[in-house]
């Protein structure tokens, strides 16, 4: 089932202007997300913003449990985010999300950011699936 990374953020959107995501589905509870890290996400220090490591993990495991839920609209309830290592421009960040269980009405996930071998970050997650669509909502729901 593994695919090509497909980008998230074709219109103008939120991630669009974060410098967009590309997502793939691994197997039907596994999921892969990336991104390069650019100057505009690095904080004063010079290392990736935490703001911007939660974005593309939210992006990530929503699209997740978008398509885990059977392409349901589905809006973060918690995420839980566990700061490891830095990471720096020109990184290319690879997130997988690992659905833990899918019930009528929430999905749980775990997932871990990665730079190569190394963990930049991991974080759990609940999200919720929404029982009307979303209008125009893009391939992460």
């Amino acid at each position: 089932m593994k695919k090509k990374f497909e980008q998230l953020s074709n219109k103008p959107s939120y991630m669009k202007h974060n410098g967009g995501l590309l997502f793939r589905s691994i197997t039907k509870k596994k999921f892969e997300f990336k991104t390069k890290i650019k100057k505009t996400h690095l904080n004063k220090a010079g290392i990736t913003h935490g703001g911007y490591i939660c974005t593309i993990i939210d992006a990530g495991a929503g699209t997740a449990c978008h398509r885990a839920s059977g392409n349901k609209p589905c809006v973060t309830i918690s995420l839980d985010i566990k700061f490891i290592a830095p990471s720096n421009i020109g990184d290319e960040l690879l997130g997988t999300v690992e659905i833990q269980k899918v019930t009528k009405s929430m999905v749980f996930i775990n997932c871990k950011l990665k730079y190569k071998n190394k963990l930049i970050a991991s974080a759990v997650g609940i999200w919720k699936i929404l029982r009307r669509p979303l209008p125009n909502a893009g391939l992460g729901g």
